[in-house]
């Protein structure tokens, strides 16, 4: 799909996108071959019912040609329902109008794209779309785009080639580009015919150009904008750039006013006299349009560094070693990495049992060699150590002075102590209550005297 605009076509249609038409280059000459296929594929089929036996095939199309212009943006719609039609039957029940399909593309003899072709699909109950705007690099040189149809619920998959055959532009590339943000959109919405045209027709009434194309599209996503929240039916956005033959409008120009650029630097809302005539179906971000007049632009020239001394030369391609290789004795690798290692540790094992084992010294050697002495000092360190513990199973437990006296305050009588001598008190807890005190004396009261007393 090739967008370009005229002043004679704009008059008859705003939208400027003109679709396509696949052509079959290779139809007549194939005709006897695909008959064969039919017929093969036919019998494949009703021998795999038969059986109950579920077949899967893959077809091959003939290429389709597009010509695209370079500078102006490329669109190729891959539609379900033309794949719908190359998959063979199902055995089994289902409503094949309605298969899941989804689509690989990527650039014959590599695993993905070329640089400026992009590929979006959302769900695979929707059509696939091939977008981008080739280059001035790629003029004269087709490129052959695979796609692979997949069915997601009888796994088949049908293939063709697309041959996109790049043509230069009348004008190219156009003096005066602008790049306009859509909030309320995804991409896949600006790139359906009837909205880009829409989207054309209300840029050539602020701007008035003699020559109006698009020349790329681009989503928010790609710029590094974030996924948005799937509330409020809001959208990802989208960079509509677009070129013409004139200068910018005095529309246009007033974001560039120091007062708009303050309410942006605020973020808030610029105030553009023609944003009227967008805001029915188009929401812009005035903030985020860039105006660029390329023939004010400075060119800039890259030169390439001359490799250094660093820099391995190139030996050309690859070259894997022949398949006829000579058998290797790996009988000395065996013994260098395994029995040498084993031998040593079995020798350090040996030396290390021999010195724990056999060259005991023995307490009675030990003792011989100590002076006397520190034997002494460990002696009685020993003896104090025992007595301690024989004296600590036998002590008992001592209570406060201040709630049980050592004599009767009556009688002058000493109390005796609550625990027997032989008491074992290693069992004794560590809080006792009256039902544990078995073996206390209770106290005898004095009494007050007087008549009162009874």
């Amino acid at each position: 799909m090739i967008c370009t605009m005229s002043a004679a076509a704009v008059a008859v249609w705003l939208g400027t996108v003109c679709t396509v038409h696949a052509y079959d280059t290779k139809h007549s000459a194939l005709h006897g071959r695909n008959v064969r296929v039919e017929q093969s594929v036919a019998l494949k089929q009703r021998a795999a019912v038969s059986r109950d036996v579920v077949t899967i095939l893959s077809r091959s199309h003939a290429d389709r040609n597009v010509y695209p212009s370079a500078g102006v943006l490329f669109v190729h719609v891959l539609e379900r329902e033309y794949f719908k039609g190359e998959f063979p039957p199902y055995p089994k029940s289902g409503d094949p109008s309605n298969d899941p399909i989804t689509f690989n593309t990527n650039l014959k003899g590599y695993p993905d794209r070329p640089g400026w072709l992009r590929y979006i699909q959302r769900t695979p109950h929707s059509d696939g779309v091939l977008y981008g705007s080739p280059t001035a690099e790629h003029i004269g040189k087709p490129t052959v785009i695979e796609i692979t149809a997949y069915n997601r619920r009888t796994f088949e998959t049908a293939r063709h080639n697309l041959v996109i055959n790049i043509k230069a532009a009348e004008e190219f590339p156009l003096p005066y580009q602008a790049e306009f943000y859509i909030k309320n959109m995804n991409v896949e919405e600006v790139l359906a015919s009837e909205v880009l045209g829409d989207f054309l027709g209300a840029v050539k009434n602020v701007w008035q150009p003699e020559r109006l194309n698009a020349i790329n599209i681009t989503s928010a996503l790609d710029r590094g904008g974030r996924v948005p929240l799937p509330i409020n039916n809001l959208k990802e956005g989208v960079y509509v750039m677009v070129g013409a033959d004139v200068p910018f409008s005095s529309c246009l120009r007033e974001v560039e006013s120091p007062h708009n650029q303050l309410r942006c630097s605020q973020e808030m809302e610029p105030v553009i006299s023609c944003d009227k005539k967008f805001r029915a179906q188009f929401q812009i971000d005035w903030c985020k349009i860039s105006l660029v007049d390329i023939n004010k632009v400075v060119p800039v020239y890259v030169t390439r560094p001359e490799p250094g001394t660093g820099i391995l030369p190139e030996f050309g391609e690859y070259k894997p070693p022949s398949e006829s290789l000579k058998s290797r004795d790996y009988f000395s690798d065996f013994l260098i990495t395994l029995a040498v290692p084993s031998a040593v540790a079995l020798v350090l094992f040996f030396i290390l049992g021999y010195t724990m084992c056999c060259r005991r010294e023995g307490v009675e050697k030990r003792n011989m060699q100590t002076p006397d002495i520190q034997l002494v000092h460990h002696s009685s360190i020993q003896k104090s150590t025992k007595e301690l513990r024989s004296m600590s199973k036998n002590r008992e437990i001592s209570w406060p002075l201040s709630t049980l006296p050592v004599f009767n305050p009556v009688s002058g009588e000493v109390v005796p102590p609550i625990h027997p001598d032989n008491y074992e008190t290693t069992s004794m807890p560590l809080m006792q209550t009256q039902a544990n005190l078995q073996n206390q004396i209770t106290i005898p009261q004095q009494r007050p005297s007087g008549k009162w007393y009874s």
